[in-house]
Parts: C-alpha cells; sequence; structure tokens
C-alpha cells in the first residue's frame, strides 16, 4: 500500500488484544491510524502504548451504533477498513449475547457501508467458529461446517457467519473491495488475564498458584497461532490482489490437545503443574485445526514462532505484567481506566 499523506487506515476493534498489535504493526508500517473501539472488552492500557505514535487516533464508540462523527468525518480519506469489533471468547461475548450479535451484523453492515462511500477496501476478521463442532478436518474454507444455530454459543458463530454473508454480498453487488479472514485460536501479550480463552486461563492460573482448569479429559485439540503472525497474515491478506473473493483460515497447523498444553506450559514454569477437570462447555469443538493452503498460496505466508517460544514470551508478558514471578502470586488485577475520546 503506498500511504497516502491525508490518508487513515480504520481499525474497529483497535484497543482490543489482535487490534492493538495490528494498530502498532500499521503505524510503525508509516500508516497513520484511526482506532474505533466501544472498550466493552478492550485493555484500555493498549491505548497508552498506540497513543505514544503521533499517527495514532482514538474514537470511542460502538459499531452496532451509528458511527461517531469523528469517523464519518474522515470518510473521504479512509482507504482501509479492519473489522475486528466483536468480543471473541466465550465468556465475553455470551455475557451479552444479543450485543454481540447486533455487532456482528448490524456494525459490519455500518463498516461495509462506510467502506462503499468512501471507496476503502474492507477486511473482515471472521473465525474458525463458522465450522462449529467440525466432523471435517483439518477444516478448509470450502467447508460449510457443523453449528448449532441455536446453542449459546450461536451469537458468536452466527453473527460471523452472518458478517461474511454480508461482506460477499457487498462484494457481488459491486459495492465493497472486501477481504475475509477466518482466525483460528490466537494467543499472545496484552491478552486480558480474564479473557476466557485457555492460554490466558491457564497462565493466570499458574501465576494464582492455582490449579489448571482443564474443560473435559482435556483430549480436544486447538492450534494455536502467536499473535505477531496473525497480524502478518491479515496485512498480507488486506494487500493482496486476490483473483478471487474467498475466505482464508489464519493459523497455526501445529495441533495439540488441551493436555498437551498443560504440559508445555508446566515445562516453561519448570514444574509439574496440578488440574482440575470440570465439564465440557455446550457446542465446544472437540477439534480445530485450520488447512492453510489457500493463505500459503495466495498470501505466501504461515505462522513462523514455534509454539514453546510464543508461549515463553506470553508467560513472560503476564508475569510483568502484573508484578509476578514464575511461582508468585501476582499483584491485584488492573482495573479498566475510563474511557477516552482523542481525535
Amino acid at each position: 500500500m503506498t500511504t497516502e499523506p491525508d490518508s487513515w487506515t480504520l481499525v474497529a476493534g483497535g484497543a482490543g488484544f489482535i487490534g492493538s498489535h495490528l494498530c502498532r504493526t500499521l503505524l510503525e508500517r508509516g500508516e497513520r491510524v484511526l482506532c474505533l473501539d466501544n472498550l466493552q472488552t478492550s485493555r484500555v492500557s493498549n491505548l497508552d502504548i498506540l497513543e505514544r505514535y503521533p499517527a495514532f487516533r482514538f474514537v470511542k464508540g460502538d459499531i452496532s451504533h451509528p458511527l461517531p462523527v469523528e469517523v464519518m468525518r474522515q470518510t473521504r480519506s479512509i482507504r482501509r477498513i479492519y473489522n475486528l469489533a466483536c468480543a471473541a471468547s466465550p465468556n465475553l461475548y455470551q455475557a451479552d449475547p444479543e450485543h454481540t450479535m447486533l455487532t456482528n451484523v448490524v456494525g459490519t453492515d455500518r463498516l461495509l457501508r462506510l467502506a462503499e462511500q468512501s471507496g476503502a477496501r474492507f477486511l473482515l476478521t471472521s473465525t474458525s467458529e463458522v465450522y462449529g463442532d467440525p466432523d471435517i478436518h483439518p477444516q478448509p474454507e470450502h467447508y460449510r461446517g457443523n453449528v448449532s444455530c441455536t446453542g449459546p454459543r450461536a451469537c458468536y458463530d452466527e453473527g460471523k457467519r452472518a458478517a461474511e454473508t454480508l461482506a460477499f454480498d457487498f462484494a457481488r453487488m459491486g459495492r465493497a473491495d472486501v477481504r475475509v479472514a477466518r482466525i483460528f485460536n490466537t494467543y499472545g501479550p496484552q491478552m486480558r488475564i480474564d479473557d476466557g480463552r485457555v492460554v490466558s486461563n491457564f497462565i493466570g492460573q499458574i501465576l494464582e498458584g492455582e490449579p489448571l482448569t482443564i474443560y473435559g479429559d482435556g483430549s480436544q485439540t486447538r492450534s494455536f497461532c502467536y499473535v505477531e503472525d496473525t497480524v502478518d497474515a491479515l496485512i498480507r491478506l488486506m494487500e493482496a490482489d486476490l483473483p478471487e473473493v474467498t475466505p482464508i483460515n489464519i493459523g497455526n497447523q501445529h495441533e495439540l490437545t488441551i493436555a498437551e498444553l498443560v504440559e508445555a506450559l508446566g515445562d516453561i514454569v519448570g514444574e509439574e503443574v496440578e488440574v482440575v477437570h470440570r465439564a465440557l462447555p455446550t457446542d465446544d469443538p472437540t477439534r480445530r485445526r485450520p488447512d492453510i493452503s489457500r493463505a500459503r498460496a495466495m498470501l505466501a505466508w504461515e505462522p513462523t514462532t514455534p509454539l514453546v517460544a510464543g508461549l515463553r514470551k506470553t508467560f513472560a508478558w503476564f508475569a510483568s505484567e502484573h508484578g509476578a514471578r514464575s511461582h508468585a502470586r501476582p499483584a491485584p488485577r488492573v482495573h479498566a481506566e475510563p474511557a477516552r475520546s482523542r481525535i
């Protein structure tokens, strides 16, 4: 992308986990970044890092509501729109399922219309959850999924499927230039300690000196992608001239069981960790691994961070963030600061 002096890249959800890493990478590439976030599930301290960059602007707003005037004022100068605005862990998106669904459907529609008005290229971050509890393994993009439309996870799973539908319809009608990334499990620094996803759960429990909670027997599998690799893929996808409009899986093909993840974390802290077992949540997928053949072919991308290296960086960040050493009880959790609008 050739950055025009007065152009903006809009990142909805830019104060969140992946979004804040994306914003920083874009800023370091020389882009001017307009971050739109309602701060509902974000770490407000992520903004402290980003606001050190002169080319960064933050606007507080919720994409399920009319877009703030500070964003609409920049319509003519927005050239790229990344939509990462949605809670992404089950305990957070199930806390307000109506809002989750509206964020995915109404919010995506609002951003697509903004892309249409501005002529900006639009990238939707969809999810591996569109595959549900898959009966094809690994999951290729042509697989239509096995999703419960009435279960407790449907607000997110079906919301993302509907968001994809909107994006592809806008593309078919020639109303917007769209990209769709289906992100598999991503981890790394700047996750919330109470995020509810397995890596942050386990690290938080280790730092608290608590046993690790395994849901089910630990035989269910996941494939974990380090956040820097995920961000690299998103930018490549945004800037690629694709031969067709198609979803692209973004994730790591290294599949391991949850029990094996516990072992890997035990190796990092240098001791065997205690575990407790709880019932498997409703509709929790038993296997998850992406087929990334399309990403390799179209983006010349695949993840490069080994799991142990990524886990070490993530663990070190959490320990530092909470004033803890590997076996010490951390400092109290940092509570969110008041919301800010800076544009």
